[in-house]
């Protein structure tokens, strides 16, 4: 009997043991408990609570949480919902990081850079500007703003004839129609300045009249409107003369005003590689910049530069503003000057010299550097980049090489292939030209236009031909 009262105590004692090692392990598993040891610990490890300082910090979370007049399974629900509301905001938690951690910065998109090219059209210059903006068109990567200066007859033709181009090319430019404009002095006199309206150039920083609240959404004429300056928001532009071609993208000469430094505001390549067969060494009868001279039928200009810096000039000691230089240059330099502009300009370029950034001869590539013997290292090496057919060599014989090209691009039909439908063609005719003088050099002319059309080919049909990761 004894032996069996023994048996049930100790099986008792087993049972009561067990039931407290099960509570007590789930007691500590406890959020509640485990947000005590917490803030134990937060409040420093100097002083460590005793056994029964824990106990009552425990006694008393529990105390909230159930206070008197409270079911015994509330506590149980509560500690559910818990549960369900931690599992929540561990959820939220992964999808929207605590404001202590670092945020990954999300990269706004950019917006897209566009160029800008001024060009001037008078007389029978319609096809040769068309020719020019087609050329930049289609080697071209970015956007392109032409803003187009014309005589008011030729304004509708150019909106008549853009308007016929394929959408899928007009999607990648936008264009404006200015009307010729002389902001100071005799508006004949400056029209009538070597070539007509060359002289226009010169005014790109101060013309004065600009559309209200035209955007660039959709071509415009800009005519009869309020007085202020033209293309006030347009901090950058390229110049060209209309018998300019581009051999491989605008975006290669843009660039090159992220080299200007702190002083330089305009860029222009030499007139002459050689001194001594050069036209301003040996004729000039007014001053000109460096040794050659510029020529300035390609023109970067940052026009917010131009509009803030004072000149230095040879009329007064002071300087004078870029409006203010101009009209009392010419008075004194009028019956002096040959080039018109392009003289005026250097001029202005001699006297402030540290405001020039000078280009290679390849951006600038006219008959002077092949017709006296090839002199321009830059086009042997790299190929030409920007063709410039002065002395109106597109229209006749003389240069057959420049008009082989200038015919190819005006004849290119837009959708066809450019290797098959413009490069071989130029390459085939350029066996024609090989007896000339500019003719023996066709690398200088293919080289470039070559490389531009692969890499226009890798850009807009290999990277659309790659599949979407």
């Amino acid at each position: 009997m004894r032996i069996h009262g023994k048996v049930v105590v100790i099986a008792v004692c087993f049972g009561v043991f067990l039931l407290l090692y099960f509570l007590g392990g789930n007691a500590a598993d406890d959020p509640l408990l485990k947000q005590v040891v917490e803030e134990e610990e937060e409040d420093g490890s100097n002083s460590t609570p005793s056994p029964s300082e824990l106990g009552r910090d425990v006694a008393a979370k529990f105390a909230k949480k159930a206070p008197v007049g409270v079911r015994a399974e509330e506590p149980l629900k509560r500690r559910k919902e818990g549960k369900a509301i931690n599992r929540g905001a561990s959820v939220n938690a992964k999808s929207k990081p605590r404001s202590n951690v670092a945020r990954p910065v999300s990269k706004r998109a950019r917006p897209e850079e566009v160029m800008h090219l001024a060009v001037v059209a008078c007389g029978n210059r319609l096809e040769e500007t068309l020719t020019m903006v087609k050329s930049a068109v289609l080697f071209s990567l970015k956007k392109i703003t032409f803003h187009i200066f014309a005589e008011d007859p030729l304004a509708p033709q150019f909106e008549e004839k853009l308007k016929q181009w394929p959408r899928a090319i007009t999607a990648k430019f936008q264009h404006r129609i200015y009307p010729i404009t002389f902001s100071v002095g005799n508006a004949d006199e400056w029209k009538k300045l070597f070539k007509p309206c060359a002289a226009q150039r010169l005014f790109l920083p101060s013309l004065e009249r600009i559309q209200q609240q035209a955007g660039f959404s959709s071509p415009l004429v800009l005519r009869d409107l309020p007085v202020k300056v033209i293309l006030k928001d347009v901090d950058s532009l390229l110049y060209v003369d209309t018998d300019v071609l581009f051999l491989r993208p605008m975006d290669d000469i843009w660039s090159l005003l992220k080299s200007f430094n702190s002083t330089q505001l305009a860029a222009m390549a030499p007139e002459h590689e050689v001194p001594k067969i050069g036209w301003y060494s040996r004729f000039a009868r007014h001053p000109f910049y460096g040794v050659t001279g510029v020529n300035s039928g390609v023109m970067l200009m940052n026009l917010t530069r131009i509009r803030s810096t004072m000149f230095k000039n040879s009329m007064i000691p002071s300087r004078l503003s870029w409006e203010d230089l101009l009209h009392p240059l010419y008075q004194k330099y009028k019956n002096h000057i040959t080039w018109g502009d392009q003289d005026l300009l250097n001029i202005i370029f001699h006297y402030n010299p540290e405001c020039l950034f000078i280009f290679p001869c390849q951006w600038n590539y006219r008959p002077d550097h092949c017709m006296y013997g090839s002199n321009c290292k830059g086009a042997e090496e790299e190929g030409v980049s920007i063709l410039h057919g002065n002395r109106g060599v597109y229209h006749d014989d003389k240069q057959p090489a420049f008009k082989v090209v200038y015919d190819a691009i005006r004849d290119f039909p837009f959708n066809d292939n450019m290797f098959q439908s413009l490069f071989y063609p130029i390459q085939t005719k350029f066996l024609d030209t090989v007896n000339t003088l500019c003719g023996r050099i066709p690398q200088v002319f293919l080289r470039q236009i070559e490389k531009t059309m692969k890499k226009v080919f890798e850009e807009k049909v290999i990277r659309h031909a790659r599949p979407h990761k």
